[in-house]
Formats: structure tokens, C-alpha cells, sequence
């Protein structure tokens, strides 16, 4: 069984902003980012949208795959695999003026609250289905990762939408509006050994890589990735950087002392209902 961390669900397919639920974390800080954020994906020519219907996520995938510009979508963020609700998981569509997806970026939140990443790693690769699969865990951060966990991922922009630095708002993003629905204590993502040493996962707004976890004959091959992640208070400086950044480019006066005022502002009711239960497996 996995448990799922109550929250409140958004109507399917709203504008991104209009989908924010504030329920966590410095609330100004967020709002904020997420609106600046929409708006700079606006200035490029993008409306980004809030969904929690995965078979179109598959859709767009597969239709990308074939052209060459995308590879098949992880057994976690598709709903023939994985037990995705809307409860526990949101996609980001981004459209260009004639509606067509450009732009993507998905978000899974699992609550481990008496289990860790090291445990969870290989079922939570392969969206929950026990088949025999193979996992070696031997990144040391796997062990410190638990309790309400963002894992960030299909991070996807259309050819002639690249080199607009999209794919270091996107993550951010997505984090953020993970942040304000779920009371998150770690952000996380899988990434390839090269996007590392690059320096690219940094990009993203990741502060700790984690050398390595391994899934032997997976179906995209002998696959080795590095665990990247940050916790709750690294994502909210993070933010607040970011914020520094989104507020020049616009031209809005704007302070790192300022940004970081809002820091303080965190809502603190985290809840009080039960936790709900959800299968981990899915025929």
C-alpha cells in the first residue's frame, strides 16, 4: 500500500496559477514565484497548464518518441504502471499560440513516514508493480530521504522551443506548486551521470548529488542514475534566488533581502486529517 498525504485537488486542466493551492510553506515566497514564473513562460510564447490526466502525458510521449524528440516516458508517470491520482501526482502542459504541447514537466509525492528512498527506490521506479525487478542502491543520501517526498521528472521541451532556458523554470516550477499543496520535506529526481558532472541537474536547483542507483535490464537498458535533491529549506532559498532573477529580467525593483522576507511567511496548519490509502499496484 502507499500512503498518500491529504490534500486538495485542483480542477483538471487549469491555468497554472488558478491551480495553486496555498496550503504550505512561505506563502507570499510561492504565489509569487509561481506567478512570475507563469508569466515569464508567457513571455515565451507558453501557457502552462495544470493537469492530472496521465493518458495524455502518454499520448504526447509516444507521439514525441516517434519523432526522435523524447524517450519513453518512466513506469512512474504512466497510469498503466503506476497507481497515479490526482491526489498523489500533477503533470504541466505548456502550449504554444496554436494549442499544441511544447512543454512538459511532471511531479509524484509519496509519504514515507516510516520508510526511506533506499527501501522505496525500485517499486517507486517501476509505479508500484512488483515484477521481479532489479535495483542497486548504493547513493548514501537514499538512507536520509523520507517522510512527504517530491519527485520531480518528464522534463520535456519541443526542438524549436530549446535554448530558452526552460528547462531550469519548469523543475522550479512544479516544485513549487508541490510545495504549496504538500508539506514536502525533500525534492528529488533521477538524473543522468553527464547532466551531473555538466552541471546541468545544478541548473535544475538541485543541491546535493548522490552517486549511485542502478536498474539492471530495465527497459531502457543497463541504466545508472544519480540521485539528486534538496530539502524543504534549500528549495525555498532556491526559490527566492530564482525570484531574484525572474524580477530583474521583468524589470520589478527587487532585493535578495526582500525575496528572502518572505521566507518567514509559512502557513502553518499542515492538516489534521487522516491519511488516506492508496494501492501501489495497478493491473
Amino acid at each position: 500500500m502507499s500512503l498518500i498525504y491529504p490534500n486538495i485537488v485542483p480542477e483538471n486542466n487549469l491555468r497554472l496559477p488558478d491551480a495553486l493551492t496555498l496550503k504550505h510553506g512561505p506563502v507570499q515566497l510561492l504565489s509569487r514565484f509561481v506567478l512570475e514564473g507563469d508569466k515569464a513562460a508567457r513571455d515565451k510564447g507558453i501557457r502552462l497548464r495544470l493537469r492530472h490526466d496521465f493518458a495524455e502525458l502518454v499520448y504526447v510521449n509516444k507521439q514525441q518518441t516517434s519523432r526522435g524528440n523524447w524517450f519513453r516516458l518512466v513506469n512512474m508517470f504512466n497510469p498503466q504502471y503506476s497507481d497515479l491520482q490526482p491526489e498523489n501526482s500533477y503533470w504541466i502542459s505548456g502550449e504554444d499560440e496554436h494549442g499544441e504541447i511544447v512543454v512538459t514537466q511532471a511531479g509524484r509525492v509519496y509519504y514515507w513516514p516510516d520508510t526511506t528512498l533506499q527501501q522505496e527506490a525500485r517499486l517507486m521506479f517501476y509505479g508500484g508493480r512488483e515484477e521481479g525487478q532489479r535495483c542497486v542502491v548504493t547513493a548514501e543520501d537514499a538512507q536520509l530521504i523520507g517522510g512527504v517526498v517530491f519527485y520531480g521528472g518528464s522534463v520535456w521541451v519541443r526542438p524549436d522551443f530549446r535554448g530558452r532556458r526552460l528547462s531550469e523554470l519548469l523543475p522550479r516550477l512544479g516544485r513549487a506548486y508541490a510545495m504549496a499543496r504538500w508539506p514536502v520535506n525533500w525534492g528529488i529526481s533521477f538524473v543522468a551521470p553527464i547532466l551531473v558532472e555538466k552541471g546541468i541537474a545544478a541548473g535544475y536547483g538541485y543541491k546535493h548529488s548522490s552517486y549511485s542507483i542502478a536498474f539492471p535490464e530495465s527497459p531502457w537498458g543497463e541504466l545508472e542514475v544519480v540521485l539528486v535533491s534538496l530539502s524543504a529549506t534549500e528549495a525555498y532559498e532556491d526559490f527566492a534566488a530564482a525570484l531574484v532573477k525572474l524580477s530583474a529580467t521583468d524589470g520589478i525593483s527587487s532585493s535578495t533581502s526582500s525575496s528572502r522576507t518572505l521566507l518567514d511567511d509559512k502557513v502553518t496548519n499542515t492538516s489534521s486529517d487522516g491519511v488516506l490509502q492508496g494501492s501501489s499496484n495497478r493491473s
